[in-house]
């Protein structure tokens, strides 16, 4: 087997029906964005003129470089390990658990946002659910069914993506159609409110938590067909349409609506429908935001779930990870774990929850940049079926620049992201450790990865 081969592809490979084009490029979608839903804050943070500029200039400082590294490194290795392959490829099992580590709960912090997301546009219509128990039981219960719409299989939530997005974007195209002789382009060029003071933390977390997470696709590289191919494909329609999606509402509510700036908080994109069109648009879109939260719900529960089990294929984790529903074929254990997780953090405020999520996924993309860079200057051999046409100096700087963003995301992060982070990151370490224990003990059955072949004197392309 060649070096850029992933060397433990799942069992049930043949048996699993492969994702397409069209599906891959939703999926990755509803990975990132699913829609203007959250993308609000920022002009409450900094006021129009920075928000549009942000969504404008942040897509080529970070969800460009991020896809491009995305692309390449998903076809030298396709496997469902994604970014945790490439960080032990890299560097060895320790930085390749640690990413499991960081990108993992990351993920499935941010998978515990979505139905918060949701009963918060639900609350607007049936205020029950605004506090206590009800809302308890709600964020519960909403959990619970969408997990199990994620054990019926991938290539149902890929199909499911596509309808999920026509339905949720609709309403914003026609919002922004019936906005267009009522925007004055003056209104564009504020800066905010005078007296008001900028939130620079909130103002960034707002755009990387609506712009990240490029990378998630590549642990579902082992479910596509023809990766090599299909991925670089998707990945460039899928940074196009995201950033469309985002920008086109910005501009016809900020151009038609002169409010105070207090008022863009999550779902005020509800209130402009109202105020645009009249409530039967409102109500279209808050509807619209529960199915954007289902998308975002299912894709990145789906890359969470195909993570755990691509971490077993590589001995990360005991090979029970890697079990596979006998009915749907999919990573059930995975699916069970990333949930019960997002379950428990779903107490959290909202803003401490995309906090969290983003300073632990700003340290797994460090960790990514540097693999990426290492694997280019130790490992040119690897055969990249995409390949940034780019050399060393210049990709050095495509990596720093959205580094130092990174730098910046964890310098402005608050005492109890500081905390949780901290937390997640030393029992990630502890993890390893157990796990290494638990290889020597022999308590349970692990797969070889390539690094321990290696060190047992094995060759990679022996494997």
């Amino acid at each position: 087997m060649g070096e850029s081969e992933n060397p433990r592809t799942t069992q049930n490979q043949n048996k699993v029906k492969k994702l397409t084009l069209v599906p891959l490029i939703f999926l990755i979608y509803f990975e990132v964005a699913g829609g203007p839903y959250g993308e609000e804050p920022a002009v409450q943070a900094a006021g129009p003129l920075l928000a549009l500029l942000g969504f404008l200039l942040f897509p080529f400082i970070w969800s460009v470089p991020e896809a491009l590294i995305t692309a390449e490194l998903t076809t030298a290795f396709p496997g469902n390990g994604g970014f945790v392959i490439w960080a032990e490829r890299a560097f060895g099992p320790f930085w390749g658990s640690l990413m499991g580590s960081w990108k993992f709960l990351s993920g499935v912090i941010n998978i515990a946002s979505f139905p918060l997301l949701c009963i918060d546009y639900v609350q607007k219509i049936f205020p029950v659910f605004s506090s206590g128990w009800p809302r308890h039981v709600a964020v519960l219960c909403s959990t619970l069914a969408l997990s199990f719409l994620n054990y019926t299989g991938l290539t149902i939530v890929g199909y499911a993506a596509v309808l999920l997005a026509a339905l949720s974007l609709s309403p914003f195209l026609l919002m922004s159609l019936i906005a267009l002789p009522k925007i004055k382009p003056h209104r564009w060029l504020s800066l905010g409110q005078k007296g008001v003071k900028k939130d620079w933390n909130l103002f960034f977390n707002t755009l990387f938590w609506n712009l990240n997470f490029w990378d998630n696709v590549s642990t579902l590289a082992g479910e596509v067909d023809s990766p090599q191919k299909t991925f670089p494909l998707a990945l460039l329609v899928a940074v196009i349409f995201t950033c469309v999606s985002y920008l086109i509402p910005l501009f016809a509510v900020t151009g038609a609506l002169s409010v105070d700036q207090s008022e863009w908080e999550i779902g005020f994109h509800a209130q402009a429908a109202e105020i645009i069109a009249g409530k039967w648009l409102k109500i279209w879109i808050e509807v619209g935001a529960v199915l954007s939260a289902i998308g975002l719900f299912e894709a990145q529960l789906s890359s969470s779930a195909y993570q755990v089990e691509g971490m077993a294929e590589i001995g990360i984790l005991p090979k029970v990870f890697g079990v596979r529903s006998e009915w749907f074929n999919t990573p059930w254990l995975g699916i069970v774990v990333s949930t019960s997780i997002a379950i428990g953090v779903s107490y959290m405020k909202f803003t401490d929850i995309i906090s969290s999520a983003n300073l632990l996924y700003s340290l797994g993309m460090l960790l990514e940049f540097a693999s990426f860079l290492w694997l280019r200057w130790k490992s040119p051999a690897i055969t990249r079926p995409y390949r940034i046409p780019l050399r060393m100096p210049l990709l050095l700087v495509m990596c720093l620049v959205p580094s130092a963003f990174l730098v910046l995301i964890m310098a402005i992060a608050t005492k109890t992201v500081y905390l949780v982070s901290g937390v997640m990151t030393v029992a990630g370490i502890m993890f390893f450790f157990f796990i290494k224990l638990c290889k020597q003990r022999k308590w349970m059955d692990f797969s070889v990865s390539v690094e321990e072949h290696k060190e047992d004197g094995v060759h990679g392309d022996a494997l």
